[in-house]
């Protein structure tokens, strides 16, 4: 398994497709990562043991929203929004990434109508 150390504790890419990527990552407590938003993905946390704050900057109000994942806890950030992750109790997750057009894939022209 290829590791790859952070300033926050390690990520270990366990699968990596064009369409989903599944990483095990291990956080320290007192680490935050980095603020970021993924343009098309959607980034999602599964927490198998410790404390993970997940902060997300919404784009439609001001409000930075914080999510408290304990162990068996998942939560999704949707693509665009500002987001990160700090460590209260050290943490073993799983962060899934996979692509907005699984979910948004129809645009309609109408809403239909009787003939």
């Amino acid at each position: 398994m290829l590791r790859s150390g952070k300033v926050w504790g390690e990520s270990c890419p366990i699968l990596q497709t064009p369409l989903v990527e599944f990483h095990r990552i291990t956080v320290n407590a007192g680490y935050r990562c980095s603020t970021h938003k993924h343009e098309y993905k959607w980034n999602g946390f599964y927490v198998e043991s410790g404390i993970l704050n997940i902060h997300v900057k919404k784009d439609d109000y001001d409000l930075t929203d914080i999510t408290t994942l304990n162990p068996g806890d998942f939560c999704k950030v949707k693509p665009g929004e500002y987001h990160w992750f700090e460590c209260i109790e050290k943490c073993i997750a799983f962060e899934l990434y996979w692509p907005e057009i699984l979910s948004e894939d129809i645009k309609r022209l109408d809403v239909g109508r009787a003939l």
